[in-house]
Formats: C-alpha cells, structure tokens, sequence
C-alpha cells in the first residue's frame, strides 16, 4: 500500500505532497493539473517501472521525489529519489524493496500495466520482466516479453478457458456479471467464426436474443470486458506462479484507474468503481483485505457513486486546482452532495451552473437585471431581450422562472402603480 508521495521540483508543483488513504482515493480537478500524472508517479513508486514517459523536474533545481510504502506486516518504509541529470533517472536503493501486492495500471490509452509479486518480484532469474505493460492492441491479441509469450490476450484467452471449461472462464463469468449495469447484464455466448478467412473462432456476447462478438462490440462494452479479462487475468496468473515458487498466493491488490468513465453511459459510471470492488471480492472467493485504489476521475457520476460506501477513516478525495499560476493540492474535502448535480457546483468540480454556457449567462443577465446593476452584458440590454433568452433556453418548468417572473410582474404592477 503507497503511503504517501512528496514531489519536490517536479510536475505539479514546486513542493507537493498527497497522503494516500487506505481504500478509496478519488482524484479530481481540471484538465492539464497533474490527475493521470499522479497515477504515473504511484505506479513507479509502487513497481519502481514506469508505465509511460519518465517523470521529469519542472526546473533545472534539485529535483526528488519521496514516499513510503507499506507491506503486509512491516512499518511503512520511506524511499527517496534525487533526479539524475546525467543519465536522465531516478535512482533508487538497491536493497529489496516492500512487496505492495498485485498493481493493476488501468490506463486512459486503453492500455493496461501489471505487476505481480509471483512473477516480477519472487523470481530471481535475471529474465524476469519487470512488470507487464500492454498497450491497447496488446490487450486483445496476447503480449511478447523478450521473445517469449507471456500472455495469449483476451479473445483467445476467454475462447480456451470457455471450451476447455476452466476455472478462469467460470472466475470471468462471474466478474462479467458483477461488472454489468443490472439493467443491462452481460453474459457469455458461444465462441463463432466471425471473419472470412480466419481459422479460429472469436468469444461472443448475449446481448438480449442477439449474439455480439466482442470484436464488434462498442468501446464502453470493450472497455469493461478488458477490466474484467485483466483482473481475471492478473489473479490466475498469479496464483498459479506462486504455486510453482511455492509460495503463499497473494491477496492484496493496489488498482490505479484512470477516468473509469471513458466510452461509459452514465448507468454504467455509476456503478464501475462499487462493481470493480465487488468483483475483487469475487476472484478472492471472500471478502479480505480491501484494496487501495487510486482513481482520477472528471465524472460527478463516478463520485456520487462512491457517496453509499465512502468511509472518511478509509477514504478520500484529492482535489487540484491552479492558484496564482501553480498547481492546489487540497484532501479531507469529501462532504456528500445527494445527486449529481450538486456534485457538478460543487468546489470539486467547479461548474457556477449545471447548464449549457448559453443558460448561465442568460440567467447570470437575468440576476443583474434584478439586482438593478447597469450597464448590462451585451445582447442582454433590456428586461425584453433577457426574457426571449431565457424562453429560449429553459425549459417550462426551470427552477428559475418563479424568480423571474415573480420579479418582472412586480416591477410591472410598482409602474402601473406609478402611472
């Protein structure tokens, strides 16, 4: 489990540190401020790879970055790095490092990054890879690592394991099924040639009475199946390396997820994080230790989905923003906010409105007005032009016409009054 990260000089900021909660960690603020790069920099530290472009100091200063890792019995231990200029890397010590558990890189690419403590941290073999790192090709059609197949990828994976009748078919049916949206479950069909010419039949989906090969279906449906293939993947893997080592399978899992809500209807980003959760449960056969999870995320859906579980005591919410030209990191904000809209003015997410641009600044003309502010925006001039805005951009029933109307009948009766 990753304790916490002090970056000094490099990415975000000048001087940022973020202590990881034990559970849930949700990761939220604008474009360009450093969520995925976070992500990035937990994953080195939790595998000591690099899952994409090295980190690099944001200045030509003394740049390092620190954190503690913690293992399943031991202290925290606290490792620091200083940039090397001369080699362009980030030393490490070489003593071993603590044993995190199973890391799963679920990244924006489409890609996905494993380590597994069986496999890249037992082993001794100078061949060991130091972690697997798919790209998104990689996902469905096998990985290669120094020449030697590591990884079949998910079509002829599930194809193997659902006609040889293998547990992992049996561990991805079920994950499959704690992953589906309960109004929209996704179950196996049988394996069927799909294109001419090809000598190997490809997995299938039931979609209601249709049959979908899942090289057909849509990128949010291909988006949750490679989740589900790699958790699958990831656990067998590793369960049947420890065994060849000898070695007591492990159970703890660290999952980095970035933007889960990629390609996903909102029926499905409301429910991706709890089900992920449940279908770790699922593979381990009974609930254990709960998995840290880090996720960086732009949807209120995917926060509000956190709302029936979040656990201050186990949980929190990371939040970045830019003040005066540098990056914010702020944690203890969570407060609950019951729907998404709220989530969507919250300081989370920041919009003033949960409207079209063209709405808010209707209103924000219609509120001037009432305020008797002058001179008005422009194309907002007079109580008639603000007027034909808002009728043509609110619908009947707005929260805000009783406000409006309320006040221009008001202004109208005082000038009645008058005359």
């Amino acid at each position: 489990m990753l304790k916490y990260l002090h970056l000094t000089n490099v990415g975000l900021s000048p001087d940022v540190r973020v202590d990881w909660a034990p559970r849930l960690n949700l990761i939220a603020g604008d474009n360009g401020l450093g969520k995925s790069f976070l992500l990035d920099l937990a994953w080195w530290a939790l595998t000591r790879t690099w899952a994409g472009a090295v980190a690099l100091p944001m200045t030509s200063k003394k740049a390092s970055i620190e954190f503690a890792i913690k293992g399943k019995t031991a202290a925290p231990k606290v490792i620091a790095s200083t940039y090397s200029k001369s080699d362009g890397s980030w030393p490490l010590p070489a003593a071993r490092p603590v044993m995190p558990g199973i890391v799963v890189y679920i990244r924006i690419d489409g890609g996905f990054s494993v380590w597994d403590p069986a496999r890249n941290y037992w082993r001794t073999d100078p061949s060991r890879p130091s972690a697997y790192h798919f790209k998104a090709d990689e996902v469905w059609n096998g990985l290669e690592v120094n020449g030697q197949r590591v990884c079949e990828g998910l079509e002829r994976d599930w194809v193997n394991w659902q006609e040889g009748r293998k547990p992992q078919f049996r561990a991805l049916e079920k994950v499959l099924e704690v992953m589906s949206p309960p109004s929209e479950p996704l179950r196996a069909g049988q394996p069927q040639r799909v294109f001419i010419g090809e000598g190997r039949d490809r997995p299938t989906l039931l979609v209601g009475h249709r049959t979908v090969p899942v090289a057909l279906a849509s990128a949010g449906v291909r988006r949750v199946l490679a989740l589900v293939y790699f958790l699958v993947w990831a656990w067998h893997e590793h369960n049947v390396a420890a065994k060849l080592l000898g070695k007591k399978p492990e159970d703890r899992f660290v999952i980095l997820f970035d933007e889960p809500e990629t390609h996903l209807h909102p029926r499905w980003q409301r429910t991706v994080l709890p089900s992920m959760l449940k279908a770790i449960d699922e593979l381990r056969g009974a609930p254990g230790t709960p998995p840290q999870v880090l996720v960086a995320t732009h949807a209120p859906l995917v926060a509000a989905s956190l709302e029936p579980f979040f656990d201050e005591a186990l949980d929190d919410l990371i939040h970045l923003s830019l003040r005066n030209g540098q990056v914010n990191l702020e944690q203890g904000g969570w407060a609950t906010q019951g729907d998404v809209t709220n989530w969507l003015v919250s300081e989370t997410f920041g919009l003033e409105q949960a409207r079209s641009m063209e709405a808010e600044k209707a209103i924000e003309a219609a509120e001037a007005f009432m305020r008797e502010e002058r001179p008005l925006p422009a194309g907002f001039e007079s109580k008639k032009a603000i007027h034909a805005q808002l009728q043509k951009l609110l619908p009947a029933g707005d929260e805000f016409w009783p406000r409006w109307l309320v006040h221009t009948n008001a202004i109208k009766g005082a000038t009645g009054a008058r005359s």
